[in-house]
């Protein structure tokens, strides 16, 4: 009899692992958990799929390559992305949203950016007001500064632009000292306020739609790395171009900030993706 207990107890372990729904396994830059977190029950319920977080972090497509994930999302233009589908490892990237940055600064707002909404502006009143800009050295927010202050006129070797060399993080740490402004992804700013309780600083500028940065998801090749779970990757993609989800999307809203922070981009891809 306990022979028999034991070897109904290991079959019933057994039947409630074949029970699970099968596993969707995401890699995904930092940026956008929080926001996939939400969207997953919806998913998994209409689906019957259940999303694993197997990858969150800078290298997504590294993991993929290694057979950890299923779906790959990251920025477009993240450093990895353009040799991952070159070298064939990923199957046409989708759109499916975008996030932003933003110009944050300090709450005293030297240059009266409070209630701008054209980045152009903003940078304009920097650059006349006589406060100060510190460069976020992260390569899109170079970038990105280096066009706003010349699609204001404005020369970067003035005064008013001040790079230290410093990217990220340490960037808006200075920018926090200096009592200058200075760009930012919103989720990681948002994440360094509720972790740091930083009141030196506060968003000014966010819609602007040249602070979008798109993102892609790829479901990895099967061809090229064994164990892809395609059919389950597919319906994950299928179902963020949903109109329904693209709104969840748009109405995504972080806790103390009562403004958009994604942006729905799925009407970007080709119109058989959103048959």
């Amino acid at each position: 009899m306990p022979k028999l207990t034991v070897a109904m107890g290991a079959l019933c372990l057994c039947c409630a692992a074949i029970a699970q729904p099968p596993r969707v396994r995401l890699a995904v830059v930092n940026t956008p958990d929080d926001l996939l977190r939400e969207l997953a029950p919806e998913f998994e319920k209409q689906e019957g799929y259940r999303i694993e977080f197997a990858y969150i972090g800078e290298e997504p497509h590294e993991a993929a390559r290694k057979g950890e994930a299923d779906v790959v999302i990251s920025h477009f233009g993240h450093p990895g992305t353009e040799p991952f589908l070159a070298d064939g490892m990923g199957l046409w990237p989708v759109m499916i949203f975008a996030n932003q940055a933003v110009l944050i600064g300090p709450p005293g707002d030297p240059a009266n950016l409070r209630g701008v909404s054209d980045a152009v502006e903003a940078f304009r009143r920097i650059a006349e007001s006589g406060a100060r800009f510190l460069v976020n050295n992260a390569a899109t927010e170079r970038y990105l500064a280096q066009v706003l202050a010349e699609a204001a006129g404005r020369s970067i070797q003035a005064d008013w632009y001040v790079d230290s060399g410093l990217r990220d993080q340490p960037a808006v740490q200075a920018a926090s000292r200096m009592g200058a402004y200075t760009l930012w992804g919103l989720p990681p700013f948002l994440r360094y306020k509720a972790a740091t309780a930083d009141q030196a600083l506060e968003v000014f500028v966010s819609d602007d739609s040249i602070f979008q940065r798109v993102m892609v998801s790829m479901v990895v090749n099967p061809e090229k790395v064994e164990g892809i779970n395609v059919e389950g990757a597919r319906a994950l993609q299928r179902f963020v171009l949903l109109p329904a989800t693209q709104a969840r999307i748009r109405a995504f809203r972080y806790p103390g900030f009562d403004r958009q922070a994604w942006w729905p981009f799925g009407r970007h891809n080709s119109a058989a993706r959103l048959q």
